[in-house]
C-alpha cells in the first residue's frame, strides 16, 4: 500500500510551490511507492475542511499517512528521508 502524501496550500503563498516541488521530487525518486495529492485550501470548502480536521494553521503544511509531518516546505532530501524511512 502506497504511502499518501497531502500537501495542503494556498494559492497565494510564497513558500507552497517548493512544498509542491518537494512532493513532486519525491514522487518522482520513490514511484508508486507513494501518492502525493496537493490540495489547494483556498479552493474548495471540502479541503478547507480536511485541512480544520488536521488541525492546520498555516501552509505550506504536509501530511503523512495522516499525521502532520512537516509545517513549511521542506528540503527535498528532509522529504524523502522522511518517507523512506516509512518504507
Amino acid at each position: 500500500m502506497a504511502i499518501k502524501v497531502e500537501v495542503f496550500s494556498t494559492n497565494s503563498c510564497p513558500h507552497c510551490p517548493a512544498a509542491i516541488d518537494a512532493a513532486q521530487n519525491a514522487k518522482d525518486k520513490l514511484g508508486d511507492a507513494i501518492d502525493v495529492e496537493v490540495l489547494k485550501i483556498d479552493e474548495s470548502n471540502e479541503i478547507r475542511e480536511r485541512a480544520i480536521n488536521y488541525q492546520i494553521m498555516a501552509v505550506p503544511t504536509i501530511v503523512i499517512d495522516g499525521d502532520v509531518a512537516f509545517v513549511g516546505a521542506p528540503t527535498d532530501d528532509e522529504l524523502i528521508g522522511k518517507l523512506e524511512s516509512l518504507l
